[in-house]
């Protein structure tokens, strides 16, 4: 009769760190409701970009990569991101793609302008793209650099 206590005491105890991590994953993870305004930039290399990765202005969040697509015509990758509703960013906004770490992904960094505030679905255009470090590394060490 002990064992089955037992065993209905340890079950129980999985059951409820189940339930906590589910509750801790939830709490984690940003599901977005879709709030907030769609920009586009367009950008030659996005590296290992995927949607869901940060949208950042010095450092702090204020949005996530939407969506990836290829522009046809000129074979860009368009990255597609939601900002929060609070911000506002101007026509003139430089956006570059920053890595998060040596190892790391890479995340939407924004530096605003001083201009007119774009609206809901502009392209930005004055964009940096995802900087290779290996390549980076090989023509600094091995030449290829301009002086």
């Amino acid at each position: 009769m002990g064992g089955r206590a037992l065993e209905t005491l340890v079950g129980a105890a999985v059951i409820v760190v189940a339930v906590a991590f589910v509750v801790f994953v939830y709490e984690r993870v940003d599901i977005s409701d879709g709030d907030g305004t769609v920009f586009h930039a367009e950008f030659e290399n996005i590296g290992s970009l995927q949607a869901g990765d940060d949208v950042r202005i010095a450092g702090i969040r204020v949005g996530q990569v939407t969506g990836l697509d290829l522009d046809p015509d000129w074979y860009l990758a368009r990255v597609a991101m939601t900002v929060e509703p609070g911000v506002s960013l101007p026509r003139d906004t430089f956006v570059a793609i920053a890595s998060a770490g040596l190892l790391g992904g890479h995340y939407v960094s924004l530096h605003p302008g001083t201009g007119e505030v774009a609206g809901d679905g502009h392209l930005f255009t004055d964009t940096q793209g995802a900087i290779n470090l290996i390549d980076a590394v090989s023509r600094s060490m091995f030449g290829g650099l301009e002086e």
